[in-house]
């Protein structure tokens, strides 16, 4: 959440950057209302309690055996103590539910938008693909292959889940195994850095094997909470299951002091998955495009406030050479203030080309939350001055189920078969061909 002082300092800039990233109900001058009156009666209750112990010094100088003026008075401040503590007790509620629906203000730089058509194409990468037949999308390939089976997953699990079999899945393995060691490897993060002019640090990501659940309070402390559109409870335990790793990666410092020289902390993890994808229909639902369930690589990690931006950077440019080594063509945008996000401050996705689909389709996505999340996880960094301030947060897809699309749809040819990319052959015996 953000700052109540940087709040109160710019009402104006947050009540409508707020309404630029689409949160209407966002009433900036009701919470600055409820913020006034808690903090008035926080400070009747301080001049009450240093009026008591006023009155207890001079119970104690009269030896324990005060006047009934005192008396009286001591009983007066507790019964007024008690009334103020009542009445500060629901605006405490009150205020916490309106400061948790204001969301992060977007960097300078971040284009006015009201929806996603208003997104910025930054740049266009690699040529798109010439076929002498006409490409078919990933379904109909999977379907043909005996890949992807939905009709069956359905009888199990219901709509827009499917079973990933064979060659498919073997890719799926393959594609993971990839990015994983290219994330890991220290020397290709330096390459990556140095290839994108950035001045960060080459430390590697950790493989990391999280929970694929959180507890309500943890999962709201993130800002990543939200049920209505993609996150499910479990009915019997006080457990939601993530949506994507890093909504059970970024509380992994809840309530933790970060010196200085951990950082940056880069952790990438791999989990099953879970989201409602509430308002999806249509060609968007086919094959395993929007499900609700997938397997997902993602990055994460914790810096200091000066180096956040040039995080997200790299990880930007992490997300450029995966896909730009799979060889296939992509499209790097800006997102707009309506769809980065409540928590982020900026947001870049990446889009593949999809033959199939003729179109560009989403395949990444990276985060820059500033101080958002951490301010309600209490995840601080002690500087080398021995200074506290709040750590910051980036997050970024490096391999979900998406690009097995691309890679089906980009390199299929007449006969149904796929080729595959040069990258991935070494994970599945050198094979050329799927």
């Amino acid at each position: 959440m953000l700052d109540i002082r940087y709040i109160r300092e710019n009402a104006a800039r947050v009540q409508r950057a707020s309404e630029q990233k689409g949160y209407k109900d966002v009433d900036i001058a009701h919470l600055l209302d409820v913020d006034k009156k808690r903090r008035d009666l926080l400070q009747k209750i301080e001049s009450e309690l240093a009026s008591r112990n006023t009155h207890s010094e001079i119970e104690w100088r009269e030896g324990g055996q005060p006047s009934d003026e005192i008396r009286k008075k001591g009983k007066e401040i507790k019964q007024n103590v008690a009334k103020y503590r009542g009445e500060l007790e629901p605006l405490e509620v009150e205020f916490e539910k309106l400061l948790k629906k204001v969301p992060n203000m977007p960097l300078d730089y971040v284009p006015v938008g009201a929806n996603e058509d208003e997104n910025v194409v930054v740049k266009t990468v690699g040529e798109l693909p010439e076929f002498d037949f006409k490409p078919k999308n990933h379904w109909e390939i999977g379907q043909e292959r005996g890949w992807i089976d939905k009709e069956r997953a359905a009888k199990v699990a219901g709509a827009r889940f499917a079973y990933v079999k064979g060659e498919l899945a073997r890719l799926h393995f393959a594609l993971m195994s990839y990015g994983m060691d290219i994330v890991t490897d220290a020397d290709k993060i330096m390459e990556i850095a140095e290839g994108a002019s950035l001045h960060v640090s080459a430390k590697p990501f950790t493989l990391v094997m999280p929970p694929a659940v959180a507890r309500t309070e943890v999962y709201d402390a993130t800002g990543r909470l939200n049920k209505e559109e993609q996150t499910y409870k479990l009915a019997d335990d006080d457990l939601w299951l993530n949506a994507s790793a890093e909504h059970v990666m970024a509380p992994m410092y809840l309530g933790e002091i970060l010196d200085e020289a951990q950082l940056p902390i880069r952790l990438v993890g791999y989990t099953t998955a879970f989201r409602r994808e509430a308002g999806t229909y249509g060609k968007d639902t086919e094959g395993i495009l929007r499900m609700h369930q997938f397997d997902k690589l993602e990055m994460e990690s914790f810096t200091t406030g000066d180096t956040g931006l040039e995080e997200h950077k790299l990880m930007v440019a992490i997300q450029e050479y995966l896909m730009g080594s799979l060889g296939i063509s992509y499209r790097v945008l800006q997102k707009c203030t309506a769809d980065i996000g409540g928590p982020n401050a900026a947001g870049v996705d990446i889009d593949a080309w999809l033959p199939g689909q003729d179109k560009y389709r989403e395949t990444h996505t990276a985060d820059y939350l500033t101080d958002y999340q951490t301010r309600r996880m209490q995840t601080r960094v002690r500087r080398a001055n021995g200074g506290l301030e709040l750590a910051h947060t980036n997050d970024a897809t490096a391999f979900s189920q998406r690009p097995l699309i691309a890679i089906i749809e980009n390199f299929q040819q007449a006969d149904g078969t796929i080729v595959v990319p040069k990258v991935l052959r070494s994970y599945l015996g050198g094979r050329e061909i799927l």
